[in-house]
């Protein structure tokens, strides 16, 4: 089994949804970062193994979009590529394909990746009404069309938006969370300070000029525009946004927020890395997806706690063994819940069929450059910008081991290993 190189990444600077990447596809976003990334490491009309791209919010347009996007971004065309979709751990699941075909030895490099955006969502009509447009294209003659017309009721007019919530329970992330911060006892006050410790590590991240080399600009943007000065009675002062009831506590200052945005990494062997006279910034060294019944049993976002008790397991490790830790900020309670999952005995007995409990991380090792709360979160990118920026800050390092964790819709945990030697 070869070794799986991380080389590094590049992407655009994510923006908050309906603003400035308002009517800019998918495509276009991807396609952004992927020149980026053929630029950073001169890659133009190289064949590379594969490229694995992926989208959640896709339009029907994409029905093609990792070729698509391979073919528009300066790389050769005989590079294959296909698209993929899991959730908020799209590009990261993206990034596992490609490091277990270089760890086969199928290919030796590739590139993996994903976009998404809420400002050019798909908008469709009624199943009923598609019908009766797809029996009216089919008609053979105009007394066949008239027909079909006639069936036609105002009604059909009406659109259908897409929703980011869960078709098996009718529940939205949010709701979803806001249950599981509950039963785990998450308080408004934790999820607040979670909130704003990401919002400083991220300013102090672009003051140390630690994004520079990661972000290229995108339609006026230098920066993500999520990133913000704040305090902690400013977040106290908003409202609940899913309960909105005396016992809420989710807000939109602990949650992330709608973004648009895209990421991608160049994933290789040592071998290649060494031909192509490119440093190493870390190795994919581990990675374990997980399911849970997030209908009958468990919380929607808590996979991730499954997933990583058996990574550790299969790596024999501690998961205090680590210098940094990114877990996604899909919400800060959901952060939270997982951190405290992790700290009980009985969950960790009982659900995860521990002897005792994970324990407990240092919480200064956790988003050290910033999280999903205040970077922003387009649910297909946000695996690529970890695996980044973590490869990075190991790096700069010079040793260490990082464990990532993402939680997805759909009751799933994404997780990996990355570490320099």
């Amino acid at each position: 089994m070869q070794k799986i190189a991380v080389l590094g990444g590049v992407r655009i600077p994510f923006a908050r949804s309906f603003g400035a990447y308002s009517g800019i596809s998918n495509q276009e976003l991807m396609t952004a970062s992927l020149k980026g990334l053929v630029e950073k490491y001169h890659l133009q009309n190289h064949i590379l193994g594969e490229v694995a791209l992926g989208t959640v919010m896709a339009h029907s347009a994409d029905w093609n979009f990792a070729r698509e996007c391979a073919l528009g971004c300066g790389i050769s065309a005989e590079s294959p590529a296909y698209t993929i979709t899991q959730a908020c751990g799209t590009s990261l699941e993206a990034a596992i394909l490609i490091r277990n075909k270089i760890a086969l030895g199928q290919i030796d490099v590739g590139i993996a990746g994903g976009a998404d955006t809420n400002s050019d969502l798909p908008v469709v009509f009624s199943r009923s009404f598609a019908h009766k447009l797809l029996k009216l294209s089919r008609a053979k003659n105009i007394v066949e069309k008239l027909q079909i017309i006639s069936q036609l009721r105002p009604k059909d007019l009406l659109p259908v938006t897409p929703a980011v919530q869960e078709p098996r329970t009718g529940l939205s992330m949010g709701e979803s969370c806001e249950l599981t911060a509950k039963k785990w006892r998450i308080t408004r006050e934790e999820q607040d300070a979670i909130a704003y410790i990401s919002h400083m590590n991220a300013l102090k991240a672009y003051k140390d000029g630690f994004y520079d080399n990661l972000l290229v600009p995108f339609y006026g943007l230098n920066k993500d525009n999520n990133v913000r000065e704040t305090t902690l009675e400013k977040m106290a002062k908003l409202s609940p946004v899913f309960d909105r009831s005396k016992s809420g506590t989710l807000t939109a200052a602990n949650s992330s927020t709608l973004t648009d945005g895209s990421a991608a990494i160049l994933l290789s062997s040592d071998t290649w890395a060494a031909r192509m006279e490119l440093p190493v910034l870390a190795h994919m060294t581990h990675c374990e997806v997980a399911a849970v019944d997030f209908v009958k049993d468990e919380g929607l976002l808590m996979a991730p706690t499954y997933a990583v008790s058996r990574m550790l397991k299969k790596a024999n490790l501690n998961l205090q063994d680590f210098d940094f830790y990114e877990i996604h900020e899909a919400f800060a309670a959901q952060v939270l819940c997982t951190l405290k999952a992790w700290e009980s005995e009985e969950f960790c007995r009982t659900k995860l069929g521990l002897n005792s409990a994970l324990g407990s991380i240092d919480r200064k090792k956790m988003n050290v450059c910033g999280g999903s709360i205040a970077l922003g979160h387009p649910f297909a990118a946000t695996g690529a910008r970890i695996v980044s920026a973590l490869a990075k800050i190991l790096h700069k390092k010079g040793s260490g081991r990082g464990l990532i964790s993402i939680c997805t819709g759909g009751g799933m945990g994404v997780t990996a290993i990355l570490e320099k030697n």
